[in-house]
């Protein structure tokens, strides 16, 4: 008994020295390069005067914002594109992704819902219990992910609660966000080649795919939620 309430007071002490690390964490990096990323062109020179180590920048970047979930992510993902070009700033956002997504999954493994409910809910976590069908895990995520629009942090957080191999989403994840992350980068290269016309296109498309994506995940979700219901209906009978 005494040592179950001492890993219960080691866990939550663990948890509290994460979450106070991600506050300052967020509050002195997360705001400032929110801000920055709102001004491309500055967003472009800061990362330029970090010489060597801009690209690493850039990928850490955007791991910061999948492990501190509130951060939004699409902004850095046009700033990859508007700073280092379609191509690069995919594959920068892209491997930033895959160590995040890693990682994540391995905090929640390491220390349960004590950390996810720093960023989410439990009902939150609940709009997304369809990821709990270890039948068809694989092939869920892979569609969840694919999706544009859809709350992939909250879904990355929810992998860790599931048995899926960390390799494994890492991969199917990554592969996923492809279509998500490419909206953004075109748009940001397409700024930043002071292309204007080609980047008011990308970014209207980039709304209207997002809007499409919520709208065919809000709809699967409660689907799959009408679904638990029924059988929840037919087990209490």
């Amino acid at each position: 008994m005494a040592q179950k309430r001492k890993e219960r007071i080691i866990g939550i002490s663990v948890c509290l020295i994460i979450l106070a690390g991600f506050i300052g964490i967020a509050w002195y990096a997360g705001n400032p390069l929110v801000e920055l990323a709102k001004d491309p062109k500055a967003f472009r020179l800061w990362l330029e005067e970090q010489g060597i180590f801009s690209r690493l920048y850039m990928a850490g970047i955007i791991f910061l914002q999948i492990v501190i979930a509130f951060i939004p992510g699409e902004i850095f993902e046009i700033g990859a594109g508007y700073a280092f070009g379609f191509w690069e700033g995919t594959f920068l956002c892209m491997l930033g992704s895959m160590a995040a997504s890693g990682v994540v999954v391995w905090l929640v493994r390491r220390f349960g819902l004590r950390l996810v409910n720093v960023f989410f809910s439990t009902e939150k976590l609940q709009s997304v219990r369809f990821l709990q069908d270890r039948s068809k895990l694989t092939l869920w995520t892979f569609i969840a992910f694919f999706i544009p629009g859809t709350p992939k942090d909250i879904m990355t957080y929810m992998i860790g609660f599931t048995d899926m191999k960390i390799s494994v989403f890492m991969l199917v994840s990554t592969i996923a966000r492809i279509p998500s992350i490419i909206t953004s980068t075109f748009s940001g290269h397409a700024l930043g080649s002071e292309d204007y016309t080609l980047a008011v296109i990308s970014f209207v498309f980039t709304i209207l795919i997002s809007a499409f994506g919520l709208w065919v995940y809000g709809a699967f979700v409660n689907q799959k939620h009408a679904e638990h219901k029924n059988i929840e209906i037919l087990a209490e009978k």
